[in-house]
């Protein structure tokens, strides 16, 4: 536990009671903020990026950067989740921005194939695959 997990604050614990209601989605900070303020709960945009990063550093959610075009995004980390070595990729739509976020023994076979037969390990949460999401090909 670092210097900055000892501060309990009311708004660190707001924060992470929403977190543990949207396991496994990506949010951005930008999404946080107006959640709460459409919940009419009285925290500022300062205080959710401050206390994003502490629970950042404490391994309490975790911390994407796709790309320079897009914000960073945060989700909550599970026990077990994003170990080392699992396959952990994403995929951009390129018309609506959703991250969508990949597990699948298909990548895996891929990972193990660049090792194998290029000798090179991909960083598969800085992989990302870009096309449109099922939404976008429907024109919804």
């Amino acid at each position: 536990m670092n210097s900055r997990s000892k501060y309990k604050t009311k708004q660190r614990e707001i924060l992470l009671d929403y977190f543990k209601t949207v396991p496994g989605v990506h949010v951005t900070a930008s999404d946080v903020c107006d959640y709460f303020k459409s919940h009419e709960v009285p925290i500022g945009k300062s205080t959710v990026y401050r206390n994003l990063e502490n629970l950042v550093d404490e391994g309490v959610i975790t911390k994407y950067i796709i790309d320079a075009n897009s914000p960073a995004c945060f989700e909550y980390a599970t026990q077990g989740s994003h170990e080392e070595d699992a396959v952990c990729y994403h995929c951009k739509c390129e018309k609506c921005g959703k991250l969508i976020h990949l597990h699948c023994e298909e990548l895996e076979e891929i990972q193990s194939h660049f090792i194998r037969e290029h000798h090179f390990k991909m960083d598969p949460v800085r992989t990302v695959f870009y096309g449109l999401c099922d939404s976008c090909l429907q024109g919804k």
